[in-house]
């Protein structure tokens, strides 16, 4: 699991917050962490470096591959994009889909909806608590009541924009 706030541990160093994330599994620890620096290639030339001198989107990526040094077949994430800029956030979505491309299931919470459904197998709408709509994650992008309730209209008329061939 990859809570949403304080998520790594600021006084120790990148490669300490991974061998926490492994401290169970010692003996995986080369394999996972040759796993995670292949994934974020930038965090490997920088395993010296303390957690809490990182932006929010390298802790992001410290606290992502900590939990994937346990080698989870499920890795929960809340709120990964929350507090990241713009850039940030297309850039932790892209590594949620190189994760699960990598095998891992990953379950996220998040309330940027449409850019998690934009990459999500299976989506699930929630209203107050209970399962509002639940379905594809592009089934969903495109389905008129949950733009109109959950996603908004003009977010859907700039996608559908974007998509239109251009003169």
């Amino acid at each position: 699991m990859v809570p949403q706030n304080n998520n790594v541990f600021p006084t120790l160093t990148i490669d300490e917050n991974l061998q926490m994330g492994a401290y169970q599994k010692p003996k995986m620890y080369k394999e996972r962490l040759a796993f995670v620096t292949d994934l974020f290639p930038e965090l490997g030339k920088r395993l010296k470096q303390r957690a809490g001198s990182l932006s929010g989107g390298e802790r992001q990526m410290v606290a992502m591959s900590r939990a994937l040094m346990m080698d989870p077949t499920v890795l929960l994430l809340d709120e990964p994009s929350a507090g990241l800029s713009p850039v940030r956030q297309d850039e932790t979505f892209i590594n949620v889909a190189q994760i699960n491309r990598a095998g891992v299931s990953v379950m996220i919470v998040e309330q940027n909806a449409r850019r998690a459904l934009q990459i999500c197998d299976r989506g699930y709408v929630l209203d107050q608590g209970k399962d509002a709509y639940e379905g594809r994650g592009r089934e969903l992008m495109n389905d008129p009541k949950v733009i109109e309730l959950y996603l908004g209209t003009l977010a859907a008329d700039q996608e559908k924009a974007k998509a239109a061939p251009q003169p």
